[in-house]
């Protein structure tokens, strides 16, 4: 069972920070359906909310910063940014922007995990976070990919209070009060050498393969073909055109690129 809806310490919003808001709103629309909407003030600098119907589910926004790379960042509720950014130092991640407030909505900050894997925290205000999760279009699963397990399974426990379900040794999967939103890759030779740990949000589908051709007709690589994960569902690994990676997995009820492994 994973969250229906944004709890502290589990994914609670997932934001693209693209080169060309254009460009990604036409792919993701064509993959997932999204209907786009940019906040018209001058001060949300082109900020773009994605909707699933009425619903928000993603976000859009250009990139801000020299060197800032095309990334989707993963978000993580909590009751008290200034708190939670506190504690990611002390557990030796470091803070990379805020905290600070964005209007009524919430509070935020950008932070890093020991490796270096880079999310957000959100203090929810007006904006409690994604309006539906799970569903096909919206975030349905969240993975770490990182070179080492101990400093990760030490981290996020102590900074987030999340759980963790090491029933398959090779996949731990996090989880708020024992419902798992997602899980744990340790890099091998599959990864780049030079790959920095990172998080890759994965969106719930109808199907897989078909979704996976849209992405590679639209201009997407395809990283990781579709595939079967064994007790699992159907993904798959996508590279957007703007080089923006995420994963998409065949939702269900036990839906996740490896639930029941």
């Amino acid at each position: 069972m994973k969250p229906s809806a944004p709890v502290p310490g589990g994914p609670c919003w997932v934001e693209l920070s693209t080169s060309d808001i254009p460009a990604a709103t036409s792919f993701y629309a064509a993959l997932f359906g999204w209907r786009p909407e940019t906040d018209p003030r001058e001060e949300a600098g082109g900020y773009t909310m994605a909707h699933l119907g009425n619903a928000r589910v993603a976000a859009l926004s250009p990139i801000y910063q020299p060197g800032q790379p095309t990334a989707w960042t993963v978000s993580f509720a909590c009751e008290n940014t200034d708190a939670a950014a506190e504690a990611v130092r002390s557990a030796g991640g470091s803070l990379l922007v805020g905290p600070m407030d964005v209007f009524d909505q919430g509070r935020f900050a950008v932070v890093a995990d020991p490796s270096g894997a880079v999310f957000a925290l959100w203090q929810a205000r007006a904006f409690a976070g994604a309006e539906r999760l799970n569903d096909p279009g919206a975030l349905g699963w969240v993975e770490l990919v990182t070179h080492e397990a101990a400093p990760a399974l030490a981290f996020y426990p102590a900074v987030l209070g999340w759980t963790v379900n090491t029933a398959s040794k090779s996949y731990p999967q996090w989880g708020v009060a024992g419902q798992d939103f997602g899980g744990m890759v340790i890099m091998d030779d599959r990864f780049a050498p030079d790959a920095p740990p990172h998080w890759v949000p994965y969106f719930a589908v109808r199907d897989v393969d078909a979704t996976a051709a849209t992405a590679q007709g639209a201009g997407g690589e395809p990283l990781m073909p579709p595939t079967n994960v064994p007790g699992g569902p159907r993904i798959a690994v996508i590279r957007d055109p703007q080089g923006a990676v995420f994963g998409i997995h065949r939702g269900g009820p036990a839906s996740g690129p490896a639930a029941g492994t």
